[in-house]
């Protein structure tokens, strides 16, 4: 059998984004994805179908395989002709253990490629505004391991040159044996006030910074409770973030918020939230998938020649349609016909197809397309309606009542998915929610279908409740479920928006 190959792979400091290209382009093509506890679970979710993926994690002395069991298994897997994808955080070759792993490669005959990683030392205090060199402080800097057992008689660190020789300091793993690296700087030389920034799972919205000075930083980690993972910085530098502290001053960082989306269109929301400091959960209350039969659909689309208007009311609607459109011909079937989308997700979306919208009402919802469609007088018109299996009917109803030949067909369909759900649970039960988001009724009702009636409103006191319009805002008040925030324009940039301007102005504490 052919030997395989394995790729070391820094997968960065706990922020998915900081993968390298080449990082990630080895992850697509893995038969075998290896991964840390520092390594984003996210990173996985862009492996191949039929990836398989194994944990071998390591926290705080609780280790899933040892060193060299580990070692073991990727030269096993290799054997096996598998292509690996090895995520390692931060850097594999800088305290992460790449270099023990290259050497068994190399010995037992395996290719293998080291891709560079950004490691925590440099990720996390540029998250926490602080630069580690800058000519106006110092131009030295140390990475250290601060996982040395203090008890050892001889050190391999040079406490008496790195104390005062080295500008910034920068300690990996150091927490549990943080008094000992302060008793050791201060007894070489470095001066007790020196400024020192503990900083615990740098560059993920949960991070978390604690400023001081080697006098007082021990008193100052008791008192927050900090645990690890943290990265200690120890140098002038450290008082930089004063001015520099971007990260933590988004207007939505810290904060935890449900977007329970169809997983196919939750990513441009959650990356709107993200970039606005927020971590996305993302708990999909309904799925999309095709109708049990595409036959109603096909059929419609055979006779399209005989249709005046066409109106989509959600980008699945539109998704489908064309799909099922384009493998019975193409674009020029459609000549001379008439488009309404809902809004402007649903026009951007028919636009992606090679279509302008001729109708997109101001008001996004059924009632302002009826409005809309009442002036263009539509007596004796013939349309299409592609939507979901079960929609509100106001929409063919109102416009058969003005005249209009309506024919309602199914594109698609929703179900509700489970997974994740005692993660949320757990999420809402300990109060780290800060909103859960609603884009439609289905996703209203399916949240609240999945958990127990008697729970589900004491879970969700104290969370804010995000709608996107006022049809999903009143399934949610006849459900009993307030609406805290509620935009003027029902898009996910003005709810994002909207979001945003509540918790800037203080709600929900």
């Amino acid at each position: 059998m052919k030997t395989g190959k394995v790729f070391l792979i820094g997968a960065g400091p706990g922020d998915p984004k900081l993968i390298t290209i080449k990082g990630m382009e080895a992850i697509k093509k893995a038969d075998l994805i290896v991964y840390d506890y520092l390594a984003s679970k996210s990173l996985l979710s862009y492996g191949k179908d039929g990836a398989e993926i194994i944990y071998v994690g390591k926290m705080g002395g609780r280790h899933t395989l040892s060193q060299e069991k580990i070692n073991e298994l990727i030269v096993k897997k290799a054997k096996e002709g598998k292509i690996i994808a090895r995520l390692k955080g931060g850097d594999p070759f800088i305290f992460g253990r790449g270099g023990e792993e290259a050497e068994e490669l190399a010995t037992a005959g395996i290719p293998f490629e080291i891709i560079p990683g950004v490691t925590a030392a440099i990720a996390c205090p540029a998250y926490a505004g602080i630069p580690l060199t800058h000519r106006d402080y110092t131009s030295t800097v140390a990475f250290i391991t601060g996982h040395e057992d203090p008890a050892k008689e001889d050190s391999s660190i040079a406490w008496e040159k790195i104390s005062t020789g080295i500008g910034t300091l920068v300690f990996f793993m150091g927490m549990s044996n943080l008094p000992e690296i302060v008793k050791n700087l201060i007894r070489f030389g470095r001066d007790p006030m020196t400024p020192v920034a503990l900083i615990r799972w740098g560059t993920r919205p949960d991070q978390k910074t604690v400023i001081g000075t080697l006098n007082d930083i021990i008193d100052k980690s008791n008192k927050h409770a900090l645990a690890p993972p943290v990265i200690i910085v120890v140098g002038e530098v450290v008082n930089l973030r004063k001015k520099l502290n971007w990260f933590e001053e988004k207007p939505l960082f810290g904060r935890k918020i449900i977007v329970t989306r169809a997983r196919e269109q939750a990513s441009d929301f959650a990356e709107l939230l993200y970039l606005n400091g927020a971590e996305p959960i993302e708990f999909p209350t309904i799925q999309v998938i095709p109708p049990d039969s595409w036959d109603e659909l096909d059929k419609a689309i055979d006779e399209i020649r005989g249709f005046e208007w066409i109106i989509f009311t959600s980008v699945n609607g539109v998704r489908y349609f064309f799909e099922r459109l384009n493998r019975k011909g193409d674009l020029r079937l459609l000549h001379g016909i008439k488009i309404c989308a809902i809004g402007p997700q649903t026009a951007t979306e028919i636009q992606g197809h090679g279509l302008i919208a001729d109708l997109i009402p101001k008001e996004y919802r059924a009632e302002a397309i009826i409005e809309e469609m009442g002036r263009e007088g539509i007596a004796g018109k013939s349309m299409l309606l592609p939507r979901a299996e079960i929609a509100r009917e106001i929409l063919p109803q109102e416009l058969s009542r003005m005249g209009a030949r309506v024919k309602v067909v199914t594109a698609y369909k929703t179900i509700k998915p489970v997974e994740d759900l005692e993660m949320v649970r757990g999420l809402l039960k300990n109060k780290e929610i800060s909103a859960i988001t609603f884009t439609s009724s289905s996703t209203v009702r399916n949240f609240l279908e999945m958990f127990n009636k008697e729970e589900v409103r004491e879970l969700i006191d104290g969370t804010a409740v995000a709608c996107i319009g006022p049809i999903t805002a009143k399934t949610a008040e006849d459900l009993g479920i307030r609406t805290d925030i509620m935009p003027s324009k029902y898009t996910m940039p003005n709810l994002t928006e909207a979001i945003v301007k509540y918790f800037s102005k203080g709600g929900c504490k």
